[in-house]
């Protein structure tokens, strides 16, 4: 572990930090800390910044709730700047966003960035809006019988694969399947969010469990 004193702050004795959702692994936004709000926000596990404009510390969601619980804290190969994973509670942006980079610059008309939200967020809008011609459009017309009888028929696909030790046709069954859930998922209400909280739970009672064992 960096101790914190070994941080290289400014002239004004702050650092930057770019805080960054655990789960969706979006930056939400770009704040200041000094010595004293990273000892908070290390001290209560909360991010705690400075606020330049108002000259004072600020504990981010005293005033909303929108607290953001720190995962970890890294500083990069200078020690001038901060990265903080944090799991939220709310909007990170006062506007009410999700983040405070909205405002597109500049888009490559070649290359395109693929996320899971993402496509979650593309199969809301299906469900939504419904254009014609869609498949996904034609599923959630269908409704939660179609859509799982896919789900089941997709698994199928992937055993078959599997057992035929076929890695690029599992691949690109895996991928119909994963679709096909997320479709599922939409439909119930479940978000990517509650899949990675859930997964991250898991992932805590498995580590303990192999710590107990190593201990007997």
């Amino acid at each position: 572990m960096i101790d914190i004193e070994k941080l290289k702050y400014d002239e004004n004795g702050l650092i930057p930090a770019v805080v960054v959702d655990a789960f969706t692994k979006k930056v939400l936004t770009v704040a200041y800390m000094n010595k004293e709000s990273l000892k908070i926000s290390m001290e209560k596990g909360l991010t705690c910044f400075y606020s330049r404009s108002r000259k004072e510390l600020w504990l981010k969601g005293e005033t909303s709730g929108n607290y953001q619980h720190i995962v970890s804290i890294t500083a990069d190969c200078d020690l001038d700047a901060l990265t903080v994973v944090v799991e939220k509670d709310g909007p990170a942006c006062h506007t009410g966003t999700d983040t405070c980079f909205t405002n597109e610059v500049y888009q490559s008309d070649e290359l395109h960035e693929f996320t899971i939200n993402g496509l979650y967020d593309l199969l809301v809008g299906r469900k939504k809006d419904r254009p014609e011609g869609s498949y996904t459009t034609y599923l959630f017309e269908k409704g939660t019988d179609k859509i799982l009888k896919k789900v089941g028929e997709e698994c199928t696909e992937v055993i078959i694969a599997g057992k035929a030790d076929d890695k690029k046709e599992t691949i690109y069954e895996i991928a119909d399947l994963a679709y096909h859930t997320m479709v599922l998922m939409v439909q119930m209400g479940i978000s990517v969010e509650d899949i990675q909280r859930e997964l991250a739970s898991r992932h805590i009672i498995d580590h303990k469990v192999k710590q107990e064992k190593m201990t007997k």
